[in-house]
């Protein structure tokens, strides 16, 4: 009997202490930051396919709305976050070069370096510089799996502008 009451007493104090509500908050990034802008980005790539420009941009904008705080502004001057940039590298490489000098895969690798200014703190600047890739078997065409490794390599890229917004604020 008294096993049970020390249980029950042990259960009684523990649920007054109990949280009755958890909040989240993102602390990550300053709370006057409400708004975003990418701007169109410039393409130095000479491989790269003539769109590829407008791809990206548009994966930078849907990946920062979905997956942060932040919202798309329509303007560059009502945004407190300015993103640009430039493609500056788009090609393939041989990988795991096999005997009589044949490769089983290669390897697509995208580079951009991009600018993030954000005028509400006395106009700070950050830049970075970020290259991925992707491999496919090297008996497919690139045109053939072409569309997939930009979608794959746009994911890896989105998620190091949002790294780089969440972090060192």
């Amino acid at each position: 009997m008294s096993k049970w009451f020390i249980i029950l007493s042990c259960l009684v104090s523990l649920s007054s202490c109990w949280p009755t509500s958890v909040a989240f908050r993102d602390n990550s990034m300053p709370e006057e930051w409400k708004k975003f802008f990418v701007s169109p980005l410039d393409m130095s790539a000479a491989t790269a396919p003539s769109n590829y420009n407008a791809i990206l941009t548009e994966s930078l904008r849907s990946g920062i709305q979905n997956n942060t705080r932040l919202r798309l502004a329509n303007e560059l001057d009502s945004a407190q976050v300015q993103i640009s940039g430039t493609i500056t590298g788009y090609g393939t490489t041989p990988l795991a070069i096999q005997e009589g000098d044949n490769a089983s895969k290669t390897r697509l690798t995208i580079s951009a370096n991009f600018t993030i200014i954000t005028p509400t703190k006395g106009l700070e600047k950050m830049t970075l510089n970020s290259s991925k890739f992707a491999d496919f078997d090297a008996s497919q065409s690139l045109p053939d799996v072409e569309a997939g490794l930009i979608e794959a390599i746009n994911q890896q890229i989105v998620q190091d502008v949002i790294n780089k917004l969440l972090s060192n604020w």
